[in-house]
């Protein structure tokens, strides 16, 4: 069964998941905010998923930032539609600035790294990629 990431946001949603034995951590898609849930019904109807882990947004002194309670909307919706399904918190705080580092260390042009989308795509999969490097 895979474990899914999401790293919610205002306007889109990065979701990363990993291959069926919990090794790998790969981007899937990046979504409208508004199309998460829809897009997760969708998914969980095609793949076995035993976890997702959804991003929680901390300022540097470790309080909730300022998207945290966007977030929160969404997790109360999340549990409303999927309420079988494990969730799991994890920190998100760097990962947009480790996306952006490693699109810029993969070679993307300046171009290629202004899609947003993108962006929030690789900090899923950081997200999950640390999860599993943690649970070994």
């Amino acid at each position: 069964m895979r474990v899914l990431a999401i790293d919610y946001g205002l306007k889109r949603t990065g979701i990363a998941v990993t291959d069926e034995m919990q090794i790998i951590a790969s981007g899937l898609t990046t979504v409208d905010s508004e199309k998460a849930i829809d897009f997760l019904h969708d998914y969980f109807a095609k793949e076995k998923v035993e976890k997702v882990l959804i991003g929680e947004p901390k300022q540097m002194n470790g309080l909730p930032s300022q998207s945290a309670p966007l977030i929160e909307v969404f997790i109360t919706k999340f549990v409303s539609q999927f309420p079988d399904m494990q969730l799991e918190r994890v920190d998100e705080r760097f990962t947009s600035k480790m996306a952006f580092q490693t699109m810029i260390d993969s070679g993307l042009k300046k171009k290629q790294r202004q899609d947003k989308g993108l962006i929030d795509e690789i900090s899923a999969t950081i997200m999950l990629q640390d999860y599993l490097s943690r649970k070994k």
